[in-house]
């Protein structure tokens, strides 16, 4: 058994992971702040699946009760929950001090393009000064093993299709993006200064059960749902290389597999599906699960949207034998599936 720290482990993504590196019989210490972006319930139900606990949970619409609850109801030999932000060093360091930590898989962060735009303070202040503070915390404590979270939105409006991980990515167009490459440039400096091996793992669009509410599929289900109008921003022509969150969660643990084993290991690897589907497409794949056509309104683009994204996933199949095997229609009928037996308000 070994001891897995995963930042960021109550979210979508991360909840799965840890569901998973549980189900292979490691510990794992999930560090969350549970910060105000969605509903904290959220998180809490995510990590309640994710360690299978059929605790009666009862909210008392006090979030720190809440909170407290949760920690006790699902600590255990192979669990624990640590509510802290990776903007304070005294609290990452409680942590480090007092588990011995084999690897990070650093999922924490502020996400989303347009917020980024409005508040790229906050942004900095999270994505790049938190990923330091991960940085020298395992410097400290000897952790030379780690994953880290990096995204397709560092690649901008690259021509050039489909992305790889050997084109320039100097150019980003928001502020998330840029703090994205700002992780991975600074990975590389601890890799080369502190020999920790490294992966950055550049995710393309992630969707399925537990998607976080604020995201496009999942606001699009609820609103078909509800028969809302949709908001379309530009003509639906915009592609995205969608990935199932099952495929993502098998790339992960692909990579974690293989820092692992390396020594002197820096790399940087898309995990995507090498495959597009316009917004246009999307909706229609919606409509299509729910029975009914959408309202939609149009808008113009917002800034900071990319055109497209579309991933080159050789490196990954190469590295560690990365392979998606969900196609959109059968991603999107599971995700419309989890949805319908999770409706909350």
């Amino acid at each position: 058994m070994k001891t897995y720290c995963v930042t960021g482990g109550a979210g979508f993504i991360g909840s799965h992971l840890c569901e998973q590196l549980l189900a292979q019989g490691h510990r794992v210490v999930n560090i969350d702040n549970f910060n105000d972006v969605y509903d904290y319930k959220t998180k809490i139900r995510n990590i309640l699946n994710s360690t299978r606990s059929d605790f009666p949970f009862t909210y008392s619409g006090d979030k720190d009760g809440d909170l407290a609850m949760l920690q006790a109801v699902v600590e255990s030999d192979g669990y624990r929950l640590v509510v802290a932000d990776i903007r304070s060093m005294d609290e990452l360091e409680a942590v480090f001090a007092s588990e011995r930590i084999d690897a990070v898989i650093h999922l924490a962060a502020m996400a989303g393009v347009r917020p980024s735009i409005e508040d790229p303070l906050l942004y900095e202040d999270v994505n790049v000064k938190g990923t330091l503070h991960i940085l020298e915390v395992m410097r400290k404590h000897g952790v030379r093993k780690w994953l880290c979270a990096s995204s397709s939105s560092v690649y901008g409006n690259n021509r050039k299709v489909p992305f790889s991980e050997e084109d320039v990515v100097d150019y980003s167009i928001s502020p998330y993006a840029a703090t994205k490459k700002a992780c991975e440039v600074l990975g590389h400096t601890y890799h080369h200064l502190h020999h920790i091996d490294t992966i950055m793992l550049r995710f393309f669009t992630v969707y399925g059960e537990r998607q976080r509410p604020d995201l496009a599929i999942h606001k699009f289900a609820g609103m078909l749902d509800k028969d809302e109008e949709l908001t379309m921003y530009g003509d639906g022509s915009s592609r995205r290389d969608y990935t199932y969150i099952g495929d993502i969660i098998a790339g992960i643990l692909g990579a974690l597999s293989y820092v692992e084993r390396m020594e002197n290991l820096y790399e940087v690897v898309n995990l995507g599906t090498n495959r597009t589907i316009t917004l246009r497409d999307l909706i229609t794949s919606l409509e299509q699960e729910f029975g009914k056509r959408a309202l939609i309104r149009t808008l113009p683009n917002q800034p900071g949207d990319v055109e497209q994204t579309y991933a080159d996933v050789s490196k990954a199949n190469q590295l560690f034998g990365y392979n998606p095997q969900t196609d959109f229609a059968e991603g999107i009928h599971k995700f419309v599936t989890w949805y319908r037996g999770n409706r909350h308000g």
